[in-house]
């Protein structure tokens, strides 16, 4: 007789442990809610799965029953794009589609219950307070549905309660016999090795946990797309700057002229809000051609804000778009903004993004008042054409 080999059981409920698939390179499309139209079968389940030895292989029984099993993937999706939202809130996910043996890893972190698996849940809503954020959710293996996320979250046992930012991917394993949810592995952007324990991982947390200060002040709204190792991928809401020329990207020739304006040299003399952070951006290749910015209240318009009575000082609107943005410490001067510049500018060329020319300074803190090592100043490029999948 012609025997068959069985199809092999699906990879992230067997005994094994869960492949690591690293999607942190891969450009992403912010496709919100795209939701894939996709039945799998599989023809060969065996009874005993997930059992899979070398001496069942080279002897098999002399008469298997073929069974088939359909998974239709839409209803996952669906629950998934309904349920982890709810991850960190009062409501909290379903875990009634989870396996009670579902295995959970992260770089730094292992569980192998569903008790444990919300354990952890619970551990990083009373320690972080996390923002987490869904891009979207796909389909990438006969039983597999691949997540991709930006949490954000702030240590609040520190007295500076510092910002952690991680983006990544969730590989999320359904078991067909239980159609539940058997494994959960997490993929970080921002390292290379992935499998636990991961000392890199390790070392990417505790780099986040630096000082920076932030002034409590209104500033430009963004959403964080990924964060690698070097920088971050913002989506910017658009804003309005009042700005003037500079002579240089650190310098500070037109701040008085900038800052006049919103203190009342205008032709209403209103008093407006202070905001952060100032910037400098320069247009060209040479960083050369440069200005100042000072952001605008995010609830003023063009139309209702009054015009300046400074020679050389204008209104403008920023287009919201897309940056790669590196933070770092200490003053600012030229030389250190260049090498600053440089390096980000490498690093997403090097990522296959397409920086656009020239770049900003961000700086949010008065270097009068502020100790240089917990300052907090950034570099930004606008990119183009940038896809988040």
């Amino acid at each position: 007789k012609a025997w068959h080999r069985p199809s092999p059981a699906p990879p992230l409920c067997s005994d094994q442990p869960p492949p690591t698939v690293s999607c942190a390179g891969s450009p992403a499309r912010p496709k919100i809610h795209s939701k894939p139209s996709v039945t799998v079968t599989n023809r060969r389940i065996l009874k005993s799965w997930p059992l899979r030895s070398s001496l069942a292989q080279q002897n098999p029984p002399k008469q298997e029953q073929e069974e088939e099993a359909t998974i239709d993937v839409n209803p996952f999706v669906d629950f998934l794009y309904d349920d982890l939202p709810h991850l960190f809130d009062d409501q909290g996910i379903d875990r009634t589609m989870y396996d009670k043996l579902v295995k959970f890893r992260d770089p730094i972190t292992k569980h192998d219950t569903i008790d444990g698996y919300l354990f952890n849940i619970r551990l990083l809503k009373l320690l972080f307070n996390p923002d987490f954020q869904l891009h979207n959710v796909r389909q990438t293996g006969p039983y597999e549905i691949t997540t991709r996320w930006t949490m954000v979250m702030r240590f609040v046992l520190l007295p500076w309660k510092p910002e952690l930012v991680f983006t990544g991917c969730s590989i999320m394993g359904i078991n067909p016999q239980t159609q539940k949810f058997c494994s959960h592995v997490d993929i970080w952007d921002s390292i290379k090795n992935n499998e636990y324990f991961s000392f890199e991982g390790l070392l990417d947390v505790l780099k986040q946990l630096r000082i920076y200060k932030t002034p409590d002040l209104e500033t430009p709204k963004y959403q964080i797309l990924k964060r690698t190792a070097n920088y971050e991928v913002r989506k910017y809401d658009s804003f309005l700057v009042v700005e003037t020329k500079e002579d240089k990207l650190s310098g500070s020739s037109g701040f008085n002229k900038v800052t006049g304006y919103i203190f009342g040299k205008n032709s209403s003399t209103e008093k407006i809000p202070m905001t952060t952070p100032v910037f400098t951006q320069a247009i060209d290749d040479k960083l050369s051609d440069v200005s100042i910015q000072i952001v605008l209240p995010m609830d003023k318009e063009l139309t209702n804000l009054p015009a300046p009575t400074v020679e050389g000082v204008s209104l403008r609107k920023v287009k919201g778009d897309i940056a790669a943005v590196t933070k770092f410490s200490g003053k600012p001067t030229e030389e250190v903004v260049k090498v600053k510049e440089k390096g980000l500018r490498a690093a997403v060329l090097n990522d296959g993004l397409k920086p656009q020319e020239g770049c900003l300074l961000g700086r949010y803190n008065d270097p009068g008042r502020t100790w240089s090592f917990i300052m907090r100043n950034e570099v930004l490029i606008w990119l183009d054409e940038f896809i988040l999948e």
